[in-house]
């Protein structure tokens, strides 16, 4: 994956300027634009109220800027300072590319944990918080064998399938996010913050909101957007005919993303909501292979984007009957010598490069792309 920059490095003043524009707060969409515009944020805050105003800001946004609150300005800051935080702005290289075609996408990203994770191909697995024994071993299985296949597992963090969604990735040592509808320093519900902070540290939570932001009931619908298009495809485990996933599937429809529901028993009244899915055109999915065959195209599009991004020509490895994909750092090189003609799992590969599970599936999707490797069940050869 790319090298992620630090705005504790020689990005602060980028940083500091982002950061004003996202306490700005307001719409996104005029803020975005002046980024465009202006090429930078630091361009952007000191090209003045006529530029501002050009762009669309209103009143509140533009006395936002000229004099930015020092309180919530100084939290952010400090919050940036962990080396596992860190702040995406939307002219920002790094910036997901499937959150780039969704309606509405944010200004920014606080992201606590690996950026990386966000580019990975990924399933988002909701449903109700209260939900059935038979829901919640239905997520954990589905959500289980996707990561052991190699998707990462996208969820909102929220009692009841998401956190079953977590648990089975994290336990199957794959890659899992949360996008949460807080600040990415606060944890909601507050039992789940060990949980919140598991998922950090091997895949990253991400927010949409600075830190210090509370839970506010309009927020978690919004979260669902960016959930929904950061995922190749939504599935709904259980929910009831009112519920908060079916929220996520419909923007999950409406930004082009595959709708799965998980039918469930008539008598099940938390089976509702993915019965009324399956009606209206949601694909019926009854094991995880169904999902894997439904997002196999988008999945080719968000690897054309990968390869875009990071991708160079390089030359043959030494020893090697055939040409080994290394772009601009030697983590590809060192991925390719560890790996043989024999099925090599995960975790094999973890211990022999030294490198985190995410970015080694970044880099197993470029290679699959180039025809290089295979893999299967889990685990990945040379072709």
């Amino acid at each position: 994956m790319p090298a992620f920059t630090d705005p504790a490095g020689a990005c602060a003043d980028e940083a500091q300027a982002l950061l004003a524009l996202v306490l700005a707060g307001g719409s996104a969409r005029p803020l975005r634009d002046l980024l465009d515009h202006c090429g930078s944020a630091r361009h952007a805050l000191a090209a003045g109220r006529p530029a501002w105003q050009a762009a669309g800001l209103d009143r509140q946004q533009a006395q936002a800027l000229v004099a930015p609150a020092p309180a919530r300005m100084a939290q952010a800051r400090r919050w940036l300072e962990h080396p596992r935080h860190h702040l995406l702005g939307w002219g920002d290289e790094d910036y997901p590319p499937m959150l780039r075609r969704c309606p509405n996408p944010p200004l920014a990203l606080f992201v606590d944990g690996d950026p990386a994770c966000l580019w990975q191909p990924a399933i988002a697995i909701v449903g109700s918080r209260n939900p059935s024994a038979g829901g919640r071993d239905n997520a954990y299985a589905f959500a289980r064998e996707l990561s052991a296949g190699g998707l990462a597992i996208g969820s909102g963090l929220a009692a009841g399938i998401d956190a079953a969604a977590h648990r089975a990735a994290l336990d199957a040592g794959g890659a899992t996010f949360a996008v949460i509808g807080t600040g990415p320093d606060l944890a909601y519900p507050r039992r789940h913050a060990p949980l919140q902070e598991q998922v950090a540290a091997t895949g990253a939570v991400v927010s949409e909101y600075p830190p210090g932001t509370p839970p506010r009931n309009g927020q978690f619908p919004a979260r669902n957007r960016l959930l929904a298009a950061l995922c190749l495809g939504t599935v709904v485990v259980e929910a009831a005919a009112r519920s908060g996933a079916l929220i996520t599937a419909r923007l999950a429809a409406e930004a082009g993303r595959e709708v799965f529901a998980v039918p469930g028993s008539i008598g099940n009244a938390m089976a509702c909501g993915c019965h009324r899915l399956i009606r209206d055109g949601a694909i019926l999915v009854t094991q995880p292979a169904d999902i894997m065959e439904g997002v196999a195209n988008l999945a080719g599009e968000l690897a054309g984007a990968l390869q875009n991004r990071l991708l160079t020509p390089i030359p043959e490895a030494p020893g090697s009957p055939c040409p080994a994909p290394t772009p601009p750092d030697p983590d590809y090189q060192r991925l390719w010598n560890a790996l043989g003609y024999d099925p090599t799992g995960m975790d094999s590969l973890i211990r022999r490069t030294g490198l985190t599970a995410s970015r080694l599936s970044s880099m197993l999707l470029v290679m699959e792309l180039e025809g290089k490797v295979s893999s299967a069940y889990g685990c990945y050869t040379r072709t």
